[in-house]
């Protein structure tokens, strides 16, 4: 059982991990889905089921996460994570939101004739921060006769290997896409509300399965329709994880690589605290997009102000935890007097 049957994706060692964690006769399973209290688990040689979790588990359970499966059908465990998508939830610099699990490519969307640049670097900046590779997707193709160009040039900008432009109305480039989507591997869809997810994953699946909304006139834009994360098995023997539009896109984690470039020219600078802006001797400020570096100086403050907030809220758990000791502390000495 060292792989899962098709349609699940692939986990090496699934059988020594399962043994490792003591539960008499586990099921492998894998989320496909979460709803209120209950969870859509893929199991082997049967339909998904829609289980309960038990006991004191090691995280609550996502879309894309292995399980194990007890002797009443409820999630007894969470196996470890790899490669997992995380945000900063929103309003809270404290807490995380994990959006994905066990995820090997993200697929950053953006909607031609204008992608947005910024919003495409930072979900670049959260797989990276995750371990997980990303590739940039331009859909509406159709209304760019430059799509394949800008989407070269796009995904140079962004630091990822591949880019390509995908028309849903004319097929080009879902061949291209197709190619990136290895069978067994998990891949993840990431981008704005409107711009075109919902539709390639029915195109990928060749039938109409997740619902979209009508083009909005003056944009060009789709409503949004995905309302939770999915993991869709595609024909090919890949699987798909559908989102729902990204509003708020708070790095939890950091930008990782996603700034390499920027990281491995600042080893020249003259200042080992260089900040890339009218230092003498700086070798960033000149050799990189103004655009990309406004964006990583942007990135920098926005995760120095996170770690500050967790740092207040942590320090403030100790402080309220020692009080609590004082108070228990103070409550047993009275007792005894």
């Amino acid at each position: 059982m060292d792989d899962m049957p098709a349609g699940l994706g692939r986990r090496p060692d699934l059988a020594v991990e399962l043994d490792a964690l003591g539960i008499d006769d586990p099921t492998p399973g894998r989320v496909l889905a979460q709803h209120p209290g209950r969870w859509l688990v893929g199991v082997p040689d049967d339909a998904p089921v829609l289980v309960p979790a038990r006991g004191r588990l090691t995280a609550t359970p996502v879309t894309g996460d292995w399980v194990a499966l007890d002797g009443a059908g409820a999630i007894a465990a969470v196996l470890d994570r790899r490669g997992t998508l995380v945000r900063r939830a929103a309003g809270d610099a404290t807490a995380a939101q994990t959006l994905a699990a066990n995820v090997d490519l993200a697929l950053v969307v953006e909607p031609l004739p204008d992608p947005n640049a910024r919003r495409a670097e930072r979900l670049v900046a959260l797989a990276a921060a995750g371990g997980v590779r990303a590739a940039l997707v331009l859909t509406k193709a159709d209304l760019d006769p430059d799509g394949q160009v800008v989407a070269a040039r796009l995904a140079r900008r962004l630091g990822v290997l591949e880019g390509v432009a995908v028309s849903t109305v004319d097929g080009d480039g879902v061949g291209a896409l197709r190619a990136l989507l290895e069978p067994g591997a998990t891949a993840v869809l990431l981008g704005p509300s409107g711009g075109g997810k919902s539709t390639l994953v029915n195109t990928l699946l060749g039938a109409a399965r997740q619902a979209t909304g009508a083009v909005r006139e003056r944009d060009g834009r789709g409503r949004h329709t995905t309302v939770t994360r999915e993991l869709i098995a595609l024909p090919g023997g890949a699987l798909l994880v559908d989102t729902p539009g990204m509003r708020a896109i708070g790095l939890w984690d950091g930008a990782a690589d996603a700034f390499a470039d920027i990281d491995a020219l600042a080893a020249a600078c003259r200042f080992a605290d260089c900040r890339h802006e009218g230092e003498p001797g700086c070798a960033v400020r000149d050799a990189v997009d103004p655009e990309r570096l406004t964006a990583w100086r942007k990135l920098a403050r926005e995760q120095a102000w996170v770690e500050d907030r967790r740092a207040a809220a942590q320090a403030r758990g100790r402080l309220l935890r020692a009080h609590t000791r004082r108070q228990r502390a103070d409550r047993r000495r009275k007792g005894r007097e």
